[in-house]
């Protein structure tokens, strides 16, 4: 764990929201200053970072101990604090530019933010997905993200039968779409491509990511029913091929990816954007939302 006098200036590298970083510093203070709780938050922070560098070994998320309060939600944040050593020793290992690791690490401030968004107040709504970056496993490189990862059975076959020699298992990369980072225009995803081919030639070159995947809502092909032509959603669905849709219907993933919570009201949902209408007009229609799961060529 970084020093106290210097973890306030870590957190704001890390994009820590200015409302969060005093409780923070405080709760980070009290898991060091108590063994018992110091022990448990190594022991998990060793557990994030064990297998660093290898691709598809995804740990259970550290679980905090119960009957701590409010020290429950930041306890996942201290272990990933905890882990930021071996995390940043592993960037210089494998050369990372420091820009890039810095954005990448700056994720942590937005799922601070996205939680404090849903519940008022700061901490992790999916702790598991910091592990990622603690891991070296996915890296910000402008507009989108990309995961070091492997593909699956279902989009290796879609990928076979369009001609691509490859199989389950071999590398590919994983883009994902942060919040909080403007429009996802074509431009900008251009440019993050751009930036992807080089940097994972550069940084990791044993593994051959022949194939982009992505697994997201925003690859429901029902979207286009609902947006123009035009829209950014629309033109990002135009660089996959669907491999296939998930069968069970995903209606919480718009609704909190667009709205904040997953578990909002529809009804009372506001209908100011295309795409807020676009949501909440097919749910009201009786209609579902699946999440699509596209492929490309690299």
């Amino acid at each position: 764990m970084p020093l106290s006098d210097d973890l306030p200036r870590t957190l704001l590298d890390l994009a820590v929201p200015h409302e969060d970083i005093n409780e923070l510093t405080a709760a980070a203070a009290q898991f060091t200053a108590d063994p018992a709780l110091g022990e448990l938050l190594e022991h998990a922070a060793r557990a994030l970072v064990e297998n660093i560098g290898t691709l598809d070994v995804h740990p259970a998320p550290p679980a905090p101990p119960e009957g701590l309060g409010d020290l429950e939600r930041w306890f996942p944040v201290c272990a990933v604090l905890a882990a930021l050593p071996r995390t940043r020793a592993y960037h210089q290992e494998r050369n990372i530019p420091e820009d890039i690791a810095r954005h990448t690490l700056a994720d942590l401030g937005r799922h601070i933010a996205l939680h404090r968004r849903r519940h008022g107040n700061g901490g992790l709504l999916t702790p598991g997905w910091l592990g990622l970056h603690a891991r070296g496993e996915i890296y910000q490189l402008g507009r989108l993200q990309f995961q070091r990862a492997v593909l699956g059975r279902r989009t290796s076959r879609a990928a076979r039968a369009a001609g691509l020699d490859v199989q389950p298992g071999d590398p590919c990369l994983n883009l994902h779409i942060p919040d909080f980072l403007g429009p996802l225009t074509p431009q900008a995803c251009a440019d993050s491509l751009t930036r992807a081919r080089a940097f994972f030639a550069r940084h990791f070159p044993e593994e051959r990511h022949q194939v982009a995947v992505c697994h997201s809502w925003l690859l429901d092909e029902q979207l286009r029913d609902h947006l123009a032509e035009d829209s950014n959603i629309v033109r990002f669905q135009g660089l996959f091929r669907i491999a296939y849709r998930s069968d069970d219907p995903a209606d919480g993933e718009p609704v909190g990816f667009v709205f904040g919570d997953p578990d909002l009201h529809v009804a009372d949902l506001p209908r100011r954007t295309s795409l807020q209408r676009a949501v909440t007009g097919h749910l009201l229609n009786g209609g579902h939302w699946y999440v699509g799961h596209g492929w490309f060529a690299l």
